[in-house]
């Protein structure tokens, strides 16, 4: 079943501001919401799809490919040299999702945000490669954009010569706890620490070429070995070439994603190739020895006499070989006899002895045009 549009889910459009998505998801999660509408199936469906559009929506990076690429630009499953498609991130998803649960008394769930280590977001990119390259393989050298450790500050985002310092409203721990008394008892309420937005730390004297930020835009180039057999849509996946994490968690993965090219000749059906070859009567009639273009080069095969159009045959082990050891594929060739359109009077006389020979009539038509259009408009 296909997902709808994130934009008809929140019931806005692609130039609402931040603040319209949130106030229409807000508006939709309350009527939603499960306590409000308990044992209702398709209210909790609605709900779990709200969430979804919105923690896409919110996020400005996710939009913008989601905006690009629709669906596949968000879920993983995309193509099409886009980056950073891994993870949750953002924090505008989790403060609204507490406001929801802080409505109905379940304030312990108004901060989902991981305090330790996190893994980097992953980054997809799309290699283009020809038909021959997939078949033998190659090794391609891959150039994309993603964000790296500042080399300045080594990724601290403080300045040079200067530290970062333990939050002292959340004492570093990046959260804020307190206790709510409700109907049916104390609840520890946790919240991201307005100070330090979570992350424990303050620097007072941020990186001049970060902004604090601790990570930089970089063009990154990396030759990667595509194996021999490979097909449109596999992936090979770099471990640790994905963005940074945060806290010191480990870098994403890099997801090469193949896109083979077409050829002028060859088509592919898994690791068998297939061609056409044309060839004249004579040679369908008398039989001939041809040559057959291959992936490894020309080689020799005879057609028998008789050989109709339409006729396939097999060139054994002359595919393609399985990117998982499964063996090799073979070649079929697809012979197609072509009609001469333009003979001499001396060709037509061969022919027509020809018929004649084999006892058959054979009633040429001869009318100019003109009687054509007679005929055809009665006139």
């Amino acid at each position: 079943m296909s997902k709808r549009d994130y934009y008809e889910v929140l019931g806005v459009d692609k130039n609402s501001n931040p603040d319209d998505i949130k106030k229409a998801y807000r508006k939709l999660a309350m009527k939603y919401h499960p306590d409000r509408n308990p044992d209702d199936k398709e209210a909790e469906a609605k709900f779990k799809e709200l969430n979804e559009a919105y923690e896409i929506l919110s996020s400005p990076e996710k939009k913008q490919r989601y905006d690009q690429f629709g669906h596949a630009g968000v879920n993983g499953n995309g193509a099409g040299g886009f980056e950073g498609f891994g993870g949750f991130g953002g924090g505008g998803f989790e403060d609204i999702f507490g406001d929801i649960f802080d409505m109905f008394g379940g304030g312990g769930f108004s901060s989902r945000r991981k305090s330790g280590p996190q893994k980097g977001a992953d980054i997809k990119y799309e290699a283009a490669i020809s038909f021959e390259e997939a078949a033998f393989g190659t090794e391609k050298t891959v150039e994309f954009h993603k964000y790296d450790n500042c080399d300045t500050c080594n990724g601290t985002g403080a300045k040079p010569g200067t530290q970062k310092h333990t939050c002292s409203h959340c004492k570093g721990t990046g959260e804020i706890r307190y206790a709510q008394r409700t109907p049916i008892g104390q609840i520890v309420n946790v919240k991201t620490c307005p100070q330090c937005h979570g992350e424990g730390e303050i620097i007072n004297e941020p990186c001049n070429t970060c902004k604090g930020k601790g990570k930089v835009r970089k063009l990154k180039k990396i030759k990667v070995k595509i194996p021999a057999g490979v097909d449109t849509g596999m992936v090979i996946p770099i471990r640790g070439e994905g963005e940074p994490g945060l806290k010191g968690g480990p870098h994403g993965d890099l997801y090469v994603v193949i896109r083979v090219l077409s050829h002028p000749i060859f088509t592919r059906d898994g690791s068998d190739v297939i061609c056409e070859i044309p060839i004249t009567f004579v040679q369908a009639t008398l039989g001939d020895e041809l040559e057959v273009p291959t992936l490894e080069g020309k080689v020799k095969y005879k057609i028998p006499e008789g050989t109709q159009s339409g006729t396939i045959f097999r060139l054994k082990g002359k595919g393609i070989v399985s990117p998982k050891g499964y063996g090799k594929g073979d070649q079929y060739v697809k012979v197609i006899v072509e009609i001469p359109k333009k003979l001499s009077e001396k060709q037509k006389d061969i022919l027509r002895q020809f018929a004649a020979e084999g006892g058959e009539e054979v009633h040429e038509q001869r009318r100019s045009f003109f009687d054509k259009v007679k005929d055809a408009f009665g006139v």
